[in-house]
């Protein structure tokens, strides 16, 4: 069973920054392309960021803020979020194209930013 284990949440002050991470756990299946969403109480689950071979894209809400990365040696995505505000807290989650297996989400990562 391929798992998508996330980690790097918690809880910072506005201002503050978080690196979240996504490992394709136990895989031998690389991770070829891969989307950072977050879903906050009573809202919709949103994309915030996607990579892929040759292109990143951002919601315009996290421009600027927001870089997302990968290691594909470690088979891990990073979302980094810098200059936090308090509405982006959610919880975030990894949804990854894995080749030769498909698409798989993680179980999330709670991100809370006071103010």
């Amino acid at each position: 069973q391929v798992q998508l284990v996330e980690s790097g949440g918690g809880l910072v002050q506005a201002g503050g920054s978080l690196r979240l991470a996504c490992a394709a756990s136990g895989s031998t299946f690389s991770i070829t392309a891969a989307g950072w969403y977050r879903q906050a109480p009573g809202k919709q689950r949103e994309l915030v960021a996607d990579i892929s071979s040759d292109s990143t894209t951002y919601v315009d809400s996290v421009k600027g803020r927001c870089t997302i990365s990968r290691d594909t040696a470690k088979n891990t995505v990073y979302l980094q979020l810098d200059s936090l505000k308090p509405e982006d807290t959610a919880v975030y989650y990894c949804n990854a194209l894995l080749e030769g297996w498909g698409l798989t989400w993680g179980q999330g990562t709670q991100v809370t930013v006071s103010s």
